[in-house]
Protein backbone atom coordinates (compact mmCIF):
# COMPACT_ATOMS: atom_id res chain seq x y z
CA UNK A 1 0.00 0.00 0.00
CA UNK A 2 1.33 3.47 -0.69
CA UNK A 3 1.76 5.89 1.69
CA UNK A 4 -0.31 9.13 1.68
CA UNK A 5 2.52 11.57 0.68
CA UNK A 6 3.34 9.57 -2.05
CA UNK A 7 -0.81 9.23 -3.44
CA UNK A 8 -0.60 12.96 -3.45
CA UNK A 9 2.52 13.04 -5.24
CA UNK A 10 1.21 11.31 -7.72
CA UNK A 11 -1.74 13.00 -8.10
CA UNK A 12 0.38 16.45 -8.53
CA UNK A 13 1.92 15.11 -11.45
CA UNK A 14 -1.49 13.73 -12.73
CA UNK A 15 -2.52 17.40 -12.22
CA UNK A 16 0.37 18.78 -14.29
CA UNK A 17 -0.24 16.13 -17.29
CA UNK A 18 -3.95 17.14 -17.28
CA UNK A 19 -2.79 20.22 -19.58
CA UNK A 20 -0.97 18.35 -22.14
CA UNK A 21 -3.64 17.31 -24.63
CA UNK A 22 -1.45 14.76 -25.64
CA UNK A 23 -1.62 13.11 -21.97
CA UNK A 24 -5.26 14.06 -21.27
CA UNK A 25 -6.85 10.70 -21.43
CA UNK A 26 -4.08 8.38 -20.27
CA UNK A 27 -3.66 10.83 -17.10
CA UNK A 28 -7.37 10.63 -16.35
CA UNK A 29 -7.21 6.79 -16.43
CA UNK A 30 -4.47 6.63 -14.06
CA UNK A 31 -6.66 8.93 -11.88
CA UNK A 32 -9.75 6.90 -12.09
CA UNK A 33 -7.44 3.46 -11.18
CA UNK A 34 -5.41 5.56 -8.37
CA UNK A 35 -9.30 6.75 -6.96
CA UNK A 36 -10.02 3.14 -7.02
CA UNK A 37 -7.47 1.65 -4.99
CA UNK A 38 -6.54 4.75 -2.70
CA UNK A 39 -9.40 6.64 -2.26
CA UNK A 40 -11.18 4.13 -0.11
CA UNK A 41 -8.60 4.03 2.68
CA UNK A 42 -7.66 8.11 2.07
CA UNK A 43 -7.62 10.35 5.03
CA UNK A 44 -10.09 13.23 4.61
CA UNK A 45 -6.94 15.62 3.28
CA UNK A 46 -6.18 13.07 0.78
CA UNK A 47 -10.19 12.89 -0.18
CA UNK A 48 -10.01 16.74 -0.86
CA UNK A 49 -6.96 16.37 -2.74
CA UNK A 50 -8.42 13.52 -5.01
CA UNK A 51 -11.80 15.62 -5.61
CA UNK A 52 -9.87 18.68 -6.72
CA UNK A 53 -8.31 17.08 -9.04
CA UNK A 54 -11.59 15.67 -10.89
CA UNK A 55 -12.86 19.09 -10.32
CA UNK A 56 -9.89 19.67 -12.60
CA UNK A 57 -10.64 17.18 -15.17
CA UNK A 58 -14.54 18.68 -15.47
CA UNK A 59 -13.12 22.80 -16.19
CA UNK A 60 -10.34 21.27 -19.06
CA UNK A 61 -12.75 19.33 -20.34
CA UNK A 62 -15.69 22.28 -20.12
CA UNK A 63 -13.27 24.73 -21.70
CA UNK A 64 -10.59 22.84 -23.42
CA UNK A 65 -12.16 19.34 -25.39
CA UNK A 66 -15.06 18.73 -27.57
CA UNK A 67 -13.31 15.26 -28.60
CA UNK A 68 -15.37 12.02 -27.57
CA UNK A 69 -12.55 10.27 -26.46
CA UNK A 70 -11.94 12.97 -23.86
CA UNK A 71 -15.21 13.09 -22.48
CA UNK A 72 -15.60 9.28 -22.23
CA UNK A 73 -12.70 9.03 -20.06
CA UNK A 74 -14.18 12.20 -18.01
CA UNK A 75 -17.48 10.15 -17.57
CA UNK A 76 -16.19 7.22 -16.38
CA UNK A 77 -13.93 9.04 -13.93
CA UNK A 78 -17.20 10.72 -12.70
CA UNK A 79 -19.44 8.24 -12.08
CA UNK A 80 -16.70 6.09 -10.00
CA UNK A 81 -16.03 9.28 -8.40
CA UNK A 82 -19.97 9.64 -7.77
CA UNK A 83 -19.84 6.26 -6.21
CA UNK A 84 -16.95 6.69 -3.74
CA UNK A 85 -17.58 10.00 -2.16
CA UNK A 86 -19.91 11.00 0.80
CA UNK A 87 -19.84 14.36 1.27
CA UNK A 88 -23.71 15.56 -0.29
CA UNK A 89 -22.28 18.67 -2.16
CA UNK A 90 -19.18 16.77 -3.73
CA UNK A 91 -22.37 14.23 -4.92
CA UNK A 92 -23.89 16.86 -5.95
CA UNK A 93 -21.41 18.41 -8.17
CA UNK A 94 -20.42 15.07 -9.74
CA UNK A 95 -23.86 14.45 -10.79
CA UNK A 96 -24.12 17.69 -12.59
CA UNK A 97 -20.36 16.75 -14.06
CA UNK A 98 -21.95 13.64 -15.42
CA UNK A 99 -25.15 14.80 -16.99
CA UNK A 100 -23.38 17.39 -18.86
CA UNK A 101 -20.84 14.60 -20.00
CA UNK A 102 -23.77 12.64 -21.00
CA UNK A 103 -25.23 15.57 -22.44
CA UNK A 104 -22.15 16.57 -24.53
CA UNK A 105 -21.83 12.63 -25.48
CA UNK A 106 -25.71 11.99 -26.93
CA UNK A 107 -26.46 9.52 -24.30
CA UNK A 108 -29.69 9.19 -22.80
CA UNK A 109 -30.08 10.62 -19.64
CA UNK A 110 -30.19 8.18 -16.74
CA UNK A 111 -29.47 10.19 -13.03
CA UNK A 112 -29.49 6.85 -11.49
CA UNK A 113 -25.28 5.54 -10.99
CA UNK A 114 -25.83 1.51 -10.89
CA UNK A 115 -22.22 -0.86 -9.79
CA UNK A 116 -23.14 -2.19 -12.95
CA UNK A 117 -22.71 0.59 -14.96
CA UNK A 118 -18.94 1.12 -13.50
CA UNK A 119 -18.46 -2.61 -14.35
CA UNK A 120 -19.13 -2.12 -18.10
CA UNK A 121 -16.75 0.90 -17.74
CA UNK A 122 -13.88 -0.99 -16.19
CA UNK A 123 -13.83 -3.73 -18.89
CA UNK A 124 -11.24 -1.66 -20.77
CA UNK A 125 -12.69 -3.00 -23.87
CA UNK A 126 -11.51 -0.11 -26.35
CA UNK A 127 -9.77 0.26 -29.32
CA UNK A 128 -6.40 1.86 -30.35
CA UNK A 129 -5.90 5.20 -31.68
CA UNK A 130 -2.66 7.02 -32.32
CA UNK A 131 -0.78 4.31 -30.39
CA UNK A 132 -3.25 4.40 -27.19
CA UNK A 133 -5.41 2.74 -26.05
CA UNK A 134 -9.11 4.44 -25.54
CA UNK A 135 -12.16 3.68 -23.30
CA UNK A 136 -15.70 2.78 -24.83
CA UNK A 137 -17.55 3.53 -26.49
CA UNK A 138 -15.65 4.05 -30.30
CA UNK A 139 -16.70 7.44 -31.45
CA UNK A 140 -18.11 7.98 -34.45
CA UNK A 141 -16.80 8.52 -38.06
CA UNK A 142 -15.84 12.01 -38.56
CA UNK A 143 -18.31 13.96 -40.87
CA UNK A 144 -16.10 14.20 -43.61
CA UNK A 145 -15.25 10.51 -43.26
CA UNK A 146 -18.73 9.88 -44.02
CA UNK A 147 -19.10 12.44 -46.72
CA UNK A 148 -16.36 10.82 -48.27
CA UNK A 149 -17.59 7.02 -47.97
CA UNK A 150 -20.86 8.00 -49.34
CA UNK A 151 -19.31 10.07 -52.50
CA UNK A 152 -17.42 6.89 -53.10
CA UNK A 153 -20.65 4.45 -52.68
CA UNK A 154 -22.20 6.87 -54.90
CA UNK A 155 -19.76 6.86 -57.64
CA UNK A 156 -19.38 3.24 -57.24
CA UNK A 157 -23.30 2.45 -57.96
CA UNK A 158 -23.40 4.62 -60.65
CA UNK A 159 -20.64 2.70 -62.43
CA UNK A 160 -21.94 -0.49 -61.39
CA UNK A 161 -25.00 0.65 -63.01
CA UNK A 162 -24.13 1.96 -66.09
CA UNK A 163 -21.82 -1.02 -67.07
CA UNK A 164 -24.64 -2.87 -66.23
CA UNK A 165 -26.56 -0.88 -69.21
CA UNK A 166 -24.20 -0.76 -71.49
CA UNK A 167 -24.02 -5.18 -71.05
CA UNK A 168 -27.71 -4.98 -72.09
CA UNK A 169 -28.66 -4.35 -75.96
CA UNK A 170 -26.86 -0.74 -75.54
CA UNK A 171 -27.44 2.35 -73.24
CA UNK A 172 -30.28 4.85 -74.86
CA UNK A 173 -29.89 7.99 -73.40
CA UNK A 174 -33.10 7.58 -71.85
CA UNK A 175 -31.37 5.01 -69.69
CA UNK A 176 -28.50 7.21 -68.88
CA UNK A 177 -30.71 9.93 -67.81
CA UNK A 178 -32.13 7.71 -64.95
CA UNK A 179 -29.09 6.53 -63.77
CA UNK A 180 -27.79 10.40 -63.60
CA UNK A 181 -31.26 11.27 -61.87
CA UNK A 182 -30.83 8.01 -59.07
CA UNK A 183 -27.83 9.32 -58.63
CA UNK A 184 -28.50 12.65 -57.83
CA UNK A 185 -31.39 11.54 -55.27
CA UNK A 186 -28.92 9.67 -53.66
CA UNK A 187 -26.81 12.66 -53.28
CA UNK A 188 -29.67 14.57 -51.12
CA UNK A 189 -28.30 13.08 -48.31
CA UNK A 190 -25.09 13.94 -48.68
CA UNK A 191 -25.54 17.41 -49.34
CA UNK A 192 -27.15 18.61 -46.39
CA UNK A 193 -24.07 17.10 -44.05
CA UNK A 194 -21.46 18.99 -46.10
CA UNK A 195 -23.71 22.35 -45.82
CA UNK A 196 -24.00 21.61 -41.99
CA UNK A 197 -21.14 20.44 -41.40
CA UNK A 198 -19.45 23.82 -43.11
CA UNK A 199 -18.81 26.47 -41.39
CA UNK A 200 -17.95 30.01 -42.66
CA UNK A 201 -14.73 31.74 -40.70
CA UNK A 202 -16.06 34.80 -38.98
CA UNK A 203 -14.34 38.20 -40.03
CA UNK A 204 -11.26 38.51 -38.02
CA UNK A 205 -11.58 41.65 -35.60
CA UNK A 206 -8.89 43.83 -34.31
CA UNK A 207 -5.79 42.91 -32.51
CA UNK A 208 -6.36 43.03 -28.57
CA UNK A 209 -5.13 46.62 -27.20
CA UNK A 210 -3.19 45.31 -24.05
CA UNK A 211 -1.25 42.79 -26.75
CA UNK A 212 -0.31 45.66 -29.16
CA UNK A 213 0.63 48.12 -26.64
CA UNK A 214 2.87 45.62 -25.39
CA UNK A 215 4.84 45.33 -28.95
CA UNK A 216 7.97 46.28 -28.52
CA UNK A 217 9.74 49.11 -30.35
CA UNK A 218 13.50 48.43 -31.71
CA UNK A 219 16.12 51.35 -32.41
CA UNK A 220 17.70 50.71 -35.50
CA UNK A 221 21.37 50.17 -35.49
CA UNK A 222 23.99 49.81 -37.94
CA UNK A 223 24.46 46.32 -37.46
CA UNK A 224 20.60 45.56 -37.87
CA UNK A 225 20.74 47.92 -40.92
CA UNK A 226 23.56 45.81 -42.28
CA UNK A 227 21.76 42.55 -41.80
CA UNK A 228 18.57 43.54 -43.17
CA UNK A 229 20.10 45.16 -46.40
CA UNK A 230 20.46 48.20 -48.09
CA UNK A 231 17.21 47.77 -49.76
CA UNK A 232 15.13 47.38 -46.58
CA UNK A 233 11.82 49.11 -45.87
CA UNK A 234 8.62 49.42 -44.29
CA UNK A 235 6.36 46.71 -46.09
CA UNK A 236 3.72 49.59 -45.26
CA UNK A 237 4.88 53.03 -46.03
CA UNK A 238 7.64 50.83 -48.70
CA UNK A 239 10.02 54.20 -47.05
CA UNK A 240 13.56 52.73 -47.11
CA UNK A 241 14.75 52.25 -43.43
CA UNK A 242 17.89 54.28 -42.19
CA UNK A 243 19.84 54.66 -39.20
CA UNK A 244 17.55 55.16 -35.67
CA UNK A 245 14.28 54.34 -37.26
CA UNK A 246 11.98 53.62 -34.66
CA UNK A 247 10.74 50.27 -35.53
CA UNK A 248 7.64 48.33 -33.71
CA UNK A 249 7.94 44.46 -33.57
CA UNK A 250 5.84 41.75 -34.38
CA UNK A 251 5.89 38.05 -32.55
CA UNK A 252 6.89 36.57 -36.03
CA UNK A 253 9.59 39.39 -36.08
CA UNK A 254 8.71 41.54 -38.75
CA UNK A 255 9.24 45.16 -37.76
CA UNK A 256 7.07 48.29 -39.29
CA UNK A 257 6.92 52.03 -37.95
CA UNK A 258 4.71 52.35 -35.14
CA UNK A 259 2.55 55.09 -36.76
CA UNK A 260 2.30 52.67 -40.15
CA UNK A 261 1.57 49.53 -37.62
CA UNK A 262 -1.00 50.93 -35.48
CA UNK A 263 -4.06 52.01 -37.94
CA UNK A 264 -3.65 48.13 -39.54
CA UNK A 265 -3.70 46.41 -36.00
CA UNK A 266 -6.91 48.88 -34.88
CA UNK A 267 -8.90 46.80 -38.24
CA UNK A 268 -6.50 43.56 -38.66
CA UNK A 269 -5.12 40.73 -36.16
CA UNK A 270 -2.43 39.99 -38.13
CA UNK A 271 1.19 40.80 -39.64
CA UNK A 272 1.02 42.54 -42.74
CA UNK A 273 3.83 40.24 -44.70
CA UNK A 274 3.21 36.11 -43.00
CA UNK A 275 -0.52 36.59 -41.53
CA UNK A 276 0.81 35.37 -38.59
CA UNK A 277 -2.08 36.00 -36.05
CA UNK A 278 -2.22 38.04 -32.29
CA UNK A 279 -4.66 37.44 -29.61
CA UNK A 280 -7.92 39.49 -30.04
CA UNK A 281 -10.11 40.74 -27.02
CA UNK A 282 -13.29 38.99 -29.30
CA UNK A 283 -14.24 36.28 -27.14
CA UNK A 284 -16.29 34.00 -29.62
CA UNK A 285 -13.36 34.75 -31.99
CA UNK A 286 -10.74 33.20 -29.52
CA UNK A 287 -13.07 30.45 -29.09
CA UNK A 288 -14.01 29.81 -32.77
CA UNK A 289 -9.61 29.53 -33.27
CA UNK A 290 -9.47 27.33 -30.43
CA UNK A 291 -12.48 24.88 -31.83
CA UNK A 292 -10.99 25.08 -35.29
CA UNK A 293 -7.42 23.79 -34.17
CA UNK A 294 -9.15 20.98 -31.90
CA UNK A 295 -10.83 20.05 -34.98
CA UNK A 296 -7.61 19.98 -37.61
CA UNK A 297 -5.81 18.01 -35.10
CA UNK A 298 -8.93 15.85 -34.78
CA UNK A 299 -9.07 15.26 -38.59
CA UNK A 300 -5.23 14.83 -39.09
CA UNK A 301 -5.20 12.20 -36.33
CA UNK A 302 -8.13 10.14 -38.07
CA UNK A 303 -6.60 10.47 -41.27
CA UNK A 304 -2.73 8.95 -39.61
CA UNK A 305 -5.37 6.42 -38.02
CA UNK A 306 -6.71 5.29 -41.15
CA UNK A 307 -3.93 5.63 -42.92
CA UNK A 308 -1.88 3.59 -40.80
CA UNK A 309 -4.55 0.89 -40.00
CA UNK A 310 -4.61 1.96 -35.99
CA UNK A 311 -8.32 1.50 -36.10
CA UNK A 312 -8.39 -1.61 -34.27
CA UNK A 313 -10.18 -3.20 -31.57
CA UNK A 314 -8.62 -5.70 -29.03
Amino acid sequence: MESEDLVKQELEELLKQLGKKQRFESSVLALKSLLQSSYPSASPSLRQSFYSVICRVATVLKTRYTAPGFWNAGLGLFELAYLLVSEPSEKEHLKACIAQAREHLHLEDNPSLQASQLADNQAHRGYLFEGHLTVDPEPPQPQWLVQSNLLTTAATLFAAESSQASAENGTTQEDAANILQDLINRLEEVVPLMVDEGTVAPRAPPASKEVVAKLPVITLTEEILATLGKDAECAICRENLILNDKMQELPCKHTFHPPCLKPWLDEHNSCPICRYELQTDDHAYESWKEREKEAEEERKGAENAIRGGEYMYV
